[in-house]
């Protein structure tokens, strides 16, 4: 390939996006991905004979729809269906059903409460007025705190975009930002299915309790996404996740790009103060002026970089930064759809995010749970089914679930401890769905330690690190060092551990990539003769 100049470290979907937007910009680009396929957590995987499934990412609505124009993903085949409802709550006694357009969820609504369907449209109208702003955000580098004509220039823009928000949705944003998700919603509804049905966005990749402060903006956070121009709603990418990540692939490779799997970085050289490229563990040493990397801060600054080549306020700073989400990852292979004691039938319901947190307590128990024994008595639950949607993933007649489950200490001996878990995780299924144990044909699980092993995940951490105010915008992954320039020159930060955080978006890739170019340009200039 020749004289490289830039080197990513980790193939995930914001790798790759950054990679993508480097080479067409003219840069000659290598990505270093260390498992044998592309795609870091969003891949698509055989996990026993015939039954494929996204492995841990599970589903799709934060995907950008710049980077999707931009990469032409949808001609390199990636196609997303929508669910037909969002989500279904059973309960002990009924069930409530989100989503299928603003009138059907009002109806079900109505089940619980009338006050609740009719504050409904409120709820909804000041979701979409305070996400949209923050949509604006998302593709915009934060200001960085050191100062400077560009992080004015910066916080110009973020002004500008805040400066947008009436002074009722500043008063909404700024109960987001520090409220508990109770607190919030118990502002809005009076019905507990109904709170439950939102509040379980707040806990998701969120190791907290519904009371905690702060965690209403994780509700936030799950709504900032579209699927094909619908915005708030959630999707299935035909043929999984994986099918977003090789869709990504192609694209790269259509400018240009460099794609070596099987090559684990051992670390970052550092030359005179500034990144020269990489060491691998085979010994190799590859050469480059700009090295982005796509794993988390803690894994980049503890295990890739010497401590020697940074500041020691920076090195505590990072040794501070909060991990670990809580989050127990099953897939099962099923011989048959479960059957809901509450909705025995095949309907819709089997198509949406099927989540088992009947009530704000219920998923506190799980949190204070985890906490005191490592393990929720009573996990929260949320089961897709995205068989039902996408006949390639399993045997016709059969069916393939994914299990995203809350609330699992990241801390334990998960070796040990693995399969105690996820038969609790069937168990509580089970309690709603009495088929659902003797259905499961094959399980496949992912430990909070296993997403550690496999992907890089530190402390099992889907997001690289906690959405919590203190590790949000500038401040993430440390205050000084939001833009996406780590304290050594040339080394880039491109993945979930910068803004705007996790979820498959590829905004940190885009912005990184756009802040290396800059850097490039600006130098380009200075030493130009």
């Amino acid at each position: 390939m020749g004289t490289l100049d830039a080197i990513i470290i980790g193939g995930g979907h914001n790798g790759l996006v950054c990679a993508f937007y480097l080479a067409r910009a003219g840069l000659k680009v290598k990505v270093l991905e260390r498992r044998g396929i592309v795609g870091g957590a969003a891949v698509t995987e055989e996990f026993h004979p015939g039954y494929r499934n996204s492995t841990a990412s599970y589903t799709v609505s934060l995907l950008n729809p710049k980077v999707i124009a931009d990469m032409g993903l949808a001609a390199h085949g990636l196609r997303i269906v929508e669910r037909p409802l969002s989500n279904f709550l059973p309960l002990a006694d009924g069930y409530l059903k989100l989503g299928g357009g603003l009138e059907r969820t009002q109806a079900e609504f109505r089940k619980f409460s009338a006050r609740d369907a009719e504050r409904l449209p409120a709820y909804y109208a000041m979701l979409e007025g305070v996400a949209d702003v923050l949509r604006g955000l998302a593709l915009e580098p934060p200001p960085d705190a050191k100062g400077g004509w560009p992080s004015w220039i910066a916080a110009l823009r973020h002004g500008r975009l805040m400066a947008g928000l009436t002074l009722e949705q500043q008063r909404d944003l700024l109960a987001l930002f520090t409220q508990s998700a109770r607190e919030f919603l118990d502002g809005w509804f009076e019905s507990e299915p109904v709170k439950a049905v939102f509040g379980f966005d707040a806990v998701v990749g969120n190791f907290a309790s519904p009371d905690t402060p702060g965690s209403a903006y994780v509700l936030l956070h799950h709504v900032f996404g579209e699927v094909n121009g619908n915005k708030g709603a959630w999707g299935h990418a035909i043929g999984g996740m994986g099918a977003i990540t090789q869709a990504m692939r192609a694209a790269c490779e259509s400018v240009g790009v460099e794609i070596e799997t099987d090559a684990p970085v051992a670390r970052v050289l550092v030359e005179q103060g500034r990144a020269a490229g990489v060491a691998m563990e085979d010994g190799r040493k590859i050469r480059a002026p700009i090295v982005a990397a796509n794993v988390g801060p803690k894994l980049l600054y503890e295990k890739l970089v010497a401590p020697g080549d940074l500041p020691a306020d920076f090195r505590r700073r990072i040794g501070g930064y909060k991990m670990g989400s809580a989050t127990f990852r099953m897939n099962v292979a099923l011989s048959e759809l479960p059957r809901f004691t509450v909705l025995p039938e095949p309907g819709e319901h089997h198509s949406s995010g099927i989540i088992i947190a009947p009530g704000l307590d219920y998923m506190d128990r799980a949190f204070t749970s985890a906490k005191e024994t490592g393990i929720s008595a009573q996990p929260i639950v949320e089961m897709l089914i995205p068989s039902t949607l996408d006949d390639s993933l399993a045997p016709p007649g059969y069916h393939v679930a994914s299990l995203f489950c809350q609330h699992f200490a990241p801390g334990l001996d998960w070796d040990a401890r693995r399969e105690e878990a996820a038969d609790r995780v069937i168990d509580t299924i089970t309690a709603h769905a009495p088929n659902f144990r003797a259905s499961v044909i094959a399980r496949q699980i992912h430990s909070p330690r296993d997403l550690e092993r496999k992907f890089g995940l530190t402390g099992g951490d889907i997001f690289h690190g906690r959405l919590s105010l203190d590790q949000l915008w500038a401040a993430r992954p440390v205050l000084g060092h939001g833009s996406y320039r780590g304290p050594l020159k040339g080394l880039y930060m491109c993945g979930s551990g910068t803004h705007p955080g996790g979820g498959v978006t590829g905004a940190p890739g885009h912005n990184a990539a756009r802040e290396i170019l800059k850097d490039r340009s600006l130098l380009r200039r200075l030493l130009a003769p």
